[in-house]
């Protein structure tokens, strides 16, 4: 098969969430624990960080491999969803698996994937542990897909935990409430595994304690340690509450010899090193286009909060989002002295963009509807003086579709 075979087989097996939601998501690990049984168990064979969080994981995530990679490390990086190609999922030092390899391993467990019926996420989990087990990596940072206890990542014993922001997303499978949230996120702490939680929150402070308490491992609220912070090639304010988690956890690292020029350069040159897509994301100037990648409440807040410190005449917002969201949170956030685009990705996921319109209509976010992303932001563009600034958000899949 060629690559774009195999990807077309991968994506026709058990739905993949990105596309179909609540449906996809197994809920269990026993797929996950029995392929990697399948491959020799490669998740023993190397090191790694686990991050999980409702918002800030894929930053944290990226910062981690960046600061590794400059202190010498060879650095695995698993994450999801991917914004333009696959193999952006799995990478070694900012370089992405090869297509040959993709191909190679899906040949090689053909007949086991067939017959075990694995998803979409289990296959590419599988997939990454045994490329960085081939690979001689020294260390991996995987990044958890949706929750965590029940995710087919959590099958790694990490040398140290992460978790973000927690936020009100995917309640229809996380639970709908912080706490309830939190509790799932908690499910990769692991027995004497120390474990950063990045921000302190009232509503799941004590949920962490308690979890962490009940494995004997140490928890530590990063945002109460005093340390220095520094520059970093990740644009926005809120960035600085996912340094902090990232700080703390190269502190509670053993074995890595990490220095502070290291954690100097390795911030500074996130994007380079890690070739990281869609936070805040500059894509041109006169007018000045940013994109990003927030689409719960929580993550909107922030970048909401990151629009409105910015100059320029007049603001404009290409927005499309996926039918499961809060939009009942979500559209109050939004500014209402703004022009709006409405548009819908194209996934089945997809919300459509009259419905859209409409209901932010009733929010007074006034704007047009367009039959796809492109033409949303054909026309903001058209429309835009150069000291205008224009915003495309809302879904991962309508950054995913400009990129």
């Amino acid at each position: 098969m060629t690559y774009q075979e195999v990807l077309d087989w991968m994506f026709a097996q058990l739905p993949m969430y990105q596309q179909k939601g609540v449906i996809a998501h197994s809920g269990k690990l026993d797929g996950i624990i029995k392929f990697s049984t399948h491959l020799n168990n490669p998740e023993n064979k190397f090191k790694s960080i686990h991050v999980a969080g409702t918002n800030g994981k894929g930053s944290s995530s990226h910062m981690l491999a960046s600061i590794l990679q400059e202190a010498g490390y060879k650095v695995g990086l698993y994450t999801s969803p991917h914004l333009k190609d696959f193999r952006e999922r799995i990478k070694i030092n900012g370089s992405s698996i090869s297509e040959q390899e993709v191909v190679d391993f899906i040949a090689a467990n053909f007949e086991y994937l067939q017959e075990n019926k694995l998803s979409f996420f289990e296959m590419t989990v599988g997939m990454a542990f045994d490329y960085f087990v081939t690979q001689n990596i020294d260390i991996a940072i995987v990044e958890v897909g949706l929750g965590g206890r029940l995710d087919s990542t959590n099958i790694v014993i990490p040398e140290v935990s992460l978790i973000t922001n927690i936020g009100l997303d995917h309640i229809e499978m996380l639970g709908d409430t912080l706490a309830k949230i939190a509790a799932e996120k908690a499910g990769i702490i692991k027995n004497d595994v120390p474990v950063v939680v990045s921000e302190t929150q009232l509503e799941t402070q004590d949920v962490f304690k308690a979890i962490a308490e009940s494995k004997g491992a140490e928890i530590t609220f990063a945002d109460q340690v005093v340390v220095e912070l520094y520059q970093t090639s990740l644009l926005g304010s809120y960035q600085e509450k996912n340094m902090k988690g990232v700080l703390e956890v190269i502190h509670k690292l053993k074995g890595f010899q990490v220095s502070k020029e290291a954690i100097e350069r390795g911030l500074l040159n996130v994007i380079v090193n890690t070739g990281l897509l869609g936070r805040w994301q500059t894509l041109s100037e006169h007018p000045t286009v940013v994109c990003d990648t927030a689409h719960n409440s929580d993550g909107i807040k922030i970048v909401v909060n990151q629009l409105l410190k910015q100059e320029y005449d007049q603001l404009h917002v290409v927005l499309g989002f996926v039918k499961d969201k809060d939009l009942a949170l979500i559209l109050p956030l939004f500014p209402k002295e703004a022009t709006y685009y409405f548009c819908a990705p194209k996934i089945n996921r997809g919300l459509d963009e009259i419905i859209l319109k409409n209901t932010a209509g009733a929010h007074k976010l006034i704007g047009a509807s367009y039959s796809s992303v492109n033409k949303a932001l054909e026309s903001a563009l058209m429309a835009a003086s150069d000291e205008d600034f224009i915003y495309v958000g809302g879904s991962t899949f309508v950054v995913a579709e400009i990129l």
